[in-house]
C-alpha cells in the first residue's frame, strides 16, 4: 500500500513538473487565431505552423550560433581560470589571510545584481573598444561565471588527497605535470558539472547582451526572445516556439553529460 501510494505521489509530481512543458509545446503549434480564444487550452484543436514558419524565416541559426560561439568560450575560459585560481587558494598559503579575503570579494562579487556592475563595466568596454563584439560580451560573462566556478571547484579540488600529489613530486614530477596527470584527471568530473551550469549561465544571459550588443548579426537568443515581448503584445505562439528550440541544446548537453554530473556532485576520494 505504500508503494502505491508513494508510485501515486511521484507520478502526480511528475504530471505537475510537465504541466508547464505540455502547455508550452500546444501553444507552439496553435494558429493566431486560437492561442487568443481558447483560454487556457493545454493541446491545440488544429495544428498549425504559423508560429514555426515566423520564427525560422528570421536569423535563427546565426542567433544560435552567436550563443553557442559566446557561452562556450566564456565557459572555457571561466573553468581554466577559475580552476588555477581554486588549485591556489586550497594548496597554498597567503600571508594575512589573502585567501580569505579573496574569497569574500569573489562571493561578494556574485551576490551582486549584474546592474551593479553594468555602468562601470560598459565604460571599461567602450575605452577598450570591445562594445558591440563577441569577445567583449564573453569577457562580460566572466563578472558572474568566473566567481560560480572558483567556489564550485574549490570543493572538487579539497577533496583530491596531498598525499597523491607529494608522492608524484617525490617521483619528479613539476607542478604543472601534476596538474595536468594528477590534479585534472581526477577533478575531471567536477569540471564537467561546473562547465555545464557556467554555460547554462551563459546561455540565459541578458542583460549585459542587451547593453554591449546593438548589430542584429550579433544578438543571442535571449535578446531574440524580448523581440516577441512589445507594447503592441505578446506574440505567445512564437515565444514558445523559440522557447523550445532554446531549450534543445542544453537539455541535449546535460543528457549527454549525465554520468559526469552525477560522479561530479557525488565525487569522494579515498
Amino acid at each position: 500500500m505504500n508503494a502505491r501510494v508513494h508510485g501515486i505521489v511521484v507520478w502526480c509530481c511528475t504530471g505537475l513538473f510537465l504541466l508547464p512543458i505540455v502547455w508550452m509545446f500546444g501553444t507552439a503549434f496553435k494558429s493566431p487565431n486560437e492561442i487568443l480564444n481558447a483560454g487556457a487550452s493545454l493541446l491545440p484543436t488544429t495544428l498549425s505552423f504559423d508560429s514555426w514558419l515566423a520564427v525560422w524565416q528570421g536569423s535563427l541559426f546565426t542567433l544560435i550560433s552567436n550563443t553557442v560561439l559566446v557561452s562556450l568560450s566564456a565557459t572555457v575560459v571561466s573553468v581554466v581560470v577559475a580552476f588555477f585560481a581554486a588549485y591556489g587558494l586550497v594548496r597554498y598559503r597567503f600571508p594575512a589571510k589573502l585567501d580569505y579575503l579573496f574569497l569574500l570579494l569573489v562571493l561578494i562579487i556574485k551576490m551582486m545584481p549584474p546592474i551593479v556592475v553594468a555602468i562601470p563595466l560598459y565604460s571599461l568596454m567602450n575605452q577598450l573598444s570591445l562594445l558591440n563584439s563577441k569577445a567583449g560580451l564573453i569577457l562580460a560573462y566572466q563578472v558572474y561565471t568566473l566567481p560560480f566556478c572558483i567556489w564550485m571547484l574549490l570543493g572538487f579540488i579539497r577533496d583530491i588527497p596531498l598525499e597523491i600529489e607529494e608522492a608524484g613530486a617525490m617521483d619528479g614530477a613539476h607542478l604543472f605535470r601534476r596538474l595536468l596527470h594528477i590534479v585534472f584527471p581526477l577533478c575531471a568530473p567536477g569540471l564537467v558539472a561546473t562547465s555545464i551550469f557556467a554555460m547554462i549561465l551563459g546561455w540565459n544571459e541578458f542583460l549585459f547582451s542587451l547593453l554591449f550588443i546593438h548589430s542584429p548579426d550579433k544578438l543571442t537568443i535571449p535578446l531574440f526572445i524580448s523581440n516577441f515581448m512589445t507594447e503592441d503584445g505578446t506574440a505567445w505562439g512564437e515565444l514558445m516556439v523559440i522557447g523550445i528550440i532554446s531549450s534543445i541544446p542544453m537539455l541535449v548537453l546535460a543528457s549527454y553529460m549525465q554520468r559526469y554530473l552525477l560522479r561530479g556532485f557525488s565525487m569522494g576520494l579515498k
